[in-house]
């Protein structure tokens, strides 16, 4: 299971959203695909639902969506913006981010 953490708060809109991160003072931008994510994350989906979801509404390859999912997940990551829990599995290599991040 992947959660957000609970000082963040996040603003989504049909342009994107914005996420800020009161303890550390910071704020992120998201560009609408990047939001789409975010909503279902916050929504308790996980990354294979996530990626089946997308891949549906785009029409794209599930392995492709798949792959930057997983790369847009560790970006989050990175940025302490989410937290696995019980090994949740992140399955994509490479690809192209959906995040924009703004400090």
């Amino acid at each position: 299971m992947i959660t957000t953490l609970p000082h963040l708060r996040s603003i989504v809109d049909h342009d994107g959203a914005v996420i800020l991160d009161f303890k550390r003072d910071q704020f992120f931008s998201l560009n609408p695909v990047g939001a789409y994510i975010w909503t279902r994350l916050l929504d308790g989906e996980g990354v294979d639902q996530i990626a089946k979801s997308l891949a549906e509404d785009t029409e794209t390859e599930i392995a492709v969506v798949l792959a930057d999912v997983s790369d847009f997940m560790e970006e989050l990551k990175s940025k302490s913006l989410i937290h696995f829990q019980h090994n949740e599995l992140i399955n994509g290599e490479g690809g192209r981010h959906d995040k924009e991040h703004v400090r």
